[in-house]
């Protein structure tokens, strides 16, 4: 037995009504992982292996879909075809419109089928992780459709029209027209590029923790009377890990359908 006053839960030997060796939830420390392999400096991680394959399985499976269509499809190709068909008319028509959307289609697909892809890693087996659940992916998916709305809007408006698209500028606001400027500028600027991030990132954060702390309280509850209470943890190891299915398919969604509005935002006439 470790001399340590408390032992980790997650080590094979600790269990309940073991002396000195007590429960310790999982905290920040089950989101970092040391490097698999140091190049010039350069640390390639596990999360950085697991985004790269998302990007293999996205590419390969839409490859694998649409490489030779049939006017008969296939099964690869019906699957194909229904997911970017979804995001096509469920999220970039109704918000964009047909017109004005069907260029940013292939982008909305990809960034879609990526966080899904990103987020379902959590559940599968030896990956177990969601790649978005660490703010700096989420961050640069942001910053790319934050750099795009932005020079959409400039592009469309014109210098000085672009600024009144962001800042909500409107002369029949009279005397509040200062402090709507003020507000809608840093809440456009600054607040909704760090929301677009956080969300997909805090609730990617948030269902990994709870699925790691419940497997591991499963396994320490082992032991003794604690047996019953283990099954019980197990029990929402099952329902939360079903609950994480779906929110990491509305997350998807989510991320995709604020995109798609601030596009839309960027297209539309000023008034």
């Amino acid at each position: 037995m470790s001399a340590d006053p408390q032992m980790l839960a997650f080590d094979a030997k600790c269990h309940l009504l073991i002396p000195g060796c007590g429960f310790e939830a999982p905290g920040l420390h089950t989101f970092m992982y040391e490097p698999l392999f140091t190049v010039g400096g350069f640390e390639f991680s596990k999360p950085m292996l697991l985004a790269l394959l998302g990007t293999v399985v996205v590419v390969g499976f839409f490859w694998a879909a649409f490489n030779k269509p049939k006017l008969v499809p296939g099964k690869m190709q019906m699957v194909g075809e229904a997911g970017y068909d979804f995001v096509r008319r469920g999220i970039v028509y109704e918000i964009i419109g047909k017109k004005d959307g069907e260029k940013y289609v292939p982008l909305m697909v990809s960034l879609f089928f990526f966080v899904w892809i990103l987020n379902l890693w959590s559940i599968i087996p030896l990956a177990q992780f969601p790649v978005t659940s660490l703010i700096a992916f989420p961050a640069a998916l942001a910053l790319i459709v934050y750099v795009l709305w932005v020079s959409l809007t400039f592009k469309k408006h014109g210098f000085v029209g672009g600024w009144k698209n962001i800042t909500g500028y409107n002369k029949e606001l009279g005397a509040i027209l200062p402090l709507v400027v003020v507000l809608e500028f840093f809440s456009n600027l600054i607040i909704r590029p760090f929301t677009h991030a956080v969300r997909l990132f805090a609730n990617m954060f948030a269902g990994h923790l709870l699925i790691v702390m419940f497997t591991i309280a499963t396994w320490y509850l082992m032991n003794g009377l604690g047996f019953v209470y283990a099954g019980a943890s197990f029990v929402m190891v099952l329902v939360m890990t079903a609950f994480e299915l779906f929110i990491q398919a509305v997350q998807a969604y989510v991320f995709v359908l604020l995109a798609s509005s601030y596009i839309q935002g960027a297209l539309a006439e000023h008034h």
